[in-house]
């Protein structure tokens, strides 16, 4: 056995259930399916407390349709658990790509999934007396319903889709660089074939590797719906074409991560008792009265007390708090009066969305709101609260993941089946691996009034239209999700590239460190316009406390100015801006004004992977400066 030291974190992004890494061997490996998680050295589950790694986040297990979720595995040696329980787990790797080759003789061998992960000698060479090491091959081939194989070598040289030979194959190297120059002999005598074009891909999705495979061109060579991760080389029924690539690709794998913010309000009995009662006419007629006043959540709670102090008395005004907080965060809806639906996962924004917007003092969640009057007129006249969150806790979850495109089209339940080789039993528990951190981090919203007179100006509108096109161009090809572009959304979105990418100059952390969270919505009945960056660590502590102090009075005002005005030229500036205006830039032209020079941030700590982004929003185009939200 081979041990492969890796962090918990990295078993949900980016080396999860399905994704392919090199161990420090070199050996090409990808990680099991959730079946064989929590096994020990010897597969068995003898000394295994799963409680141990059960945590739980009401709202995502809501979204996400689970029962709970588990920490991935750490190994424990005898000595560091004092209850001798959860000793040695592992998290199983398997050897993928399966077909080898030898560097020095060409020789090609294929080896089970479950071969040890050392090193392998080429049998043919040490026939010869010579040691030389066996390689894995460099191609493997993928469709978009998440499968993976091997690349088809023996199919591919002998053009056919199902070829009779069994004899040695050789992949040998002309010299070139290109995939003309890599060819594929067999030892039968059949014609050798290049590589070439096999990673071509036809507008319409379709591939030539499926097309031209096999030398009947009325035969398409589809995908076999393998599944390696799960340890099995059993088919599955698809129909997709077959698209060859190769190994360490950026599309082969792209986890779907799903995070929420803790926020009070846990699925405590107490709690749920109350939401029982709030459900019954009185209650109901009750809370109708107060909703009708602008009342805080404490002044409602006294209210509540005066109107049914029998009912209420035997919980306490924290437990009616949280149920109260519930209600209004959209958690549990007393009554719907918009018959519009609106995603769970938007739900979960507008929920944080509310709480953000008060102050908290809970283990998990420490909020505090600085007095806006205290800010100088750079703040207060745009921005309409400033809250300090001293402590936060995020639970990220793995969901799944997609291949060739982030968004395929595959609903959740969808995704959740790839990641077990036996379907879920509703008499068996159901979970999904994730892992909680801990930080801290400022929340800002804008102003709602002068927001709304803004994003309705004309020249606005038509600034943005080219990025709503290309949305709805995305989403239609199928390489992103339904996506809303509005302008508070694409200004929201740089305001927080630019605050992160100066808030590293002034609190010590770095850009991958910081992460953005957005509240955007401009549905009438949960109307959104802030965000939160933040950073967080494993440590249950949380951080040094940096960014905190950033945002308040005397130090927000300076960052902010440092970041609107490093907005208004950018190194690449006048091509920056003037391509903005000419068509877009960035991953899939999905930008306007906004490059690696001056509004893009690593990948981790942005949630559209880098796109929508248009610095003019902030600080007008080179035209037109009332396009600008802090011009206006």
């Amino acid at each position: 056995m081979v041990d492969i030291p890796i962090r918990r974190a990295q078993l949900i992004a980016p080396f999860g259930p399905g994704a392919m890494m090199v161990t420090k061997e070199g050996v090409s490996v990808i990680c099991a399916g959730l079946d064989h998680w929590y096994k020990d050295m010897y597969g068995k589950y003898d000394n295994l407390d799963i409680e141990h790694f059960k945590i739980h986040e009401w709202r995502l297990e809501r979204l996400l349709q689970v029962d709970h979720f588990r920490l991935p595995p750490d190994f424990r040696k005898k000595g560091q658990s004092d209850e001798g329980i959860n000793l040695y787990l592992h998290v199983p790797f398997l050897r993928f790509p399966q077909w080898h080759y030898c560097r020095f003789c060409g020789r090609m061998e294929k080896f089970k999934l479950h071969t040890s992960l050392n090193r392998l000698e080429c049998p043919c060479c040490k026939e010869q007396n010579y040691k030389n090491y066996l390689v894995q091959v460099p191609y493997v081939a993928m469709c978009q319903n998440g499968h993976l194989q091997d690349f088809p070598w023996r199919e591919w040289v002998h053009q056919s889709g199902n070829p009779s030979c069994n004899k040695p194959m050789y992949l040998t190297s002309t010299g070139g660089t290109s995939l003309a120059s890599m060819v594929v002999k067999c030892e039968c005598g059949v014609k050798p074939r290049s590589l070439m074009r096999i990673t071509s891909v036809n507008p319409n999705g379709t591939t030539y590797l499926s097309e031209h495979l096999d030398k009947d061109k009325n035969s398409v060579f589809t995908c076999q719906g393998k599944t390696p991760w799960l340890g099995t080389e059993k088919s599955q029924p698809c129909s997709n074409h077959l698209r060859a690539t190769l190994r360490n690709a950026s599309n082969v794998y792209f986890a779907k991560v799903k995070s929420a913010i803790y926020i009070p309000g846990d699925t405590v009995k107490e709690v749920d008792e109350i939401l029982e009662m709030f459900h019954s006419e009185m209650f109901q007629s009750y809370l109708k009265i107060l909703n009708r006043h602008p009342l805080s959540i404490d002044e409602k709670i006294d209210d509540l007390r005066v109107l049914a102090n029998k009912e209420l008395s035997p919980f306490t005004d924290s437990q009616i708090k949280d149920a109260l907080i519930r209600i209004e965060t959209g958690s549990e809806i007393i009554e719907v009066e918009d018959s519009e639906e609106v995603s769970l996962e938007h739900k979960l924004r507008i929920e944080e969305y509310n709480v953000l917007n008060h102050e908290t003092d809970q283990h998990n969640l420490r909020i505090k709101k600085s007095n806006i009057a205290d800010y100088k007129a750079d703040v207060s006249n745009y921005f309409s609260d400033v809250f300090l969150v001293e402590k936060l806790k995020e639970t990220r979850v793995f969901a799944g993941f997609t291949r060739i495109l982030s968004e395929n089209g595959l609903g959740t339940e969808e995704l959740k089946e790839m990641l077990r080789l036996h379907k879920h039993d509703e008499r068996e528990e159901n979970w999904l691996p994730a892992y909680e951190v801990y930080g801290e981090g400022i929340f800002l919203k804008l102003n709602e009034d002068k927001l709304t007179k803004w994003e309705q100006r004309p020249e606005v509108l038509k600034r943005i239209k080219p990025l709503k096109d290309k949305a709805r161009e995305l989403y239609r090809e199928g390489r992103m999700e339904n996506k809303t572009i509005t302008p508070r959304f694409v200004l929201i979105h740089t305001l927080a590239h630019l605050l992160i990418n100066q808030l590293t100059f002034e609190c010590g952390y770095s850009t991958a460190a910081l992460r953005e969270r957005l509240y955007v919505s401009n549905h009438k009945e949960d109307n959104m316009c802030g965000l939160l960056i933040y950073t967080a660590a494993g440590d249950s502590d949380g951080t040094m406390g940096g960014l905190v102090k950033m945002g308040k009075p005397g130090y927000l005002e300076s960052i902010i100015n440092k970041a609107i005005n490093n907005a208004r030229w950018c190194s690449a500036d006048p091509v920056c801006m003037e391509i903005g205006s000419q068509g877009g830039q960035g991953p899939y032209s999905s930008n306007l004004a906004a490059c690696h020079n001056c509004g893009l941030v690593p990948e981790t700590a942005c949630e559209e992977f880098n796109c929508f982004l248009d610095r003019a929003l902030i600080i007008g185009d080179l035209n037109l400066d009332t396009i600008g939200f802090f011009n206006y």
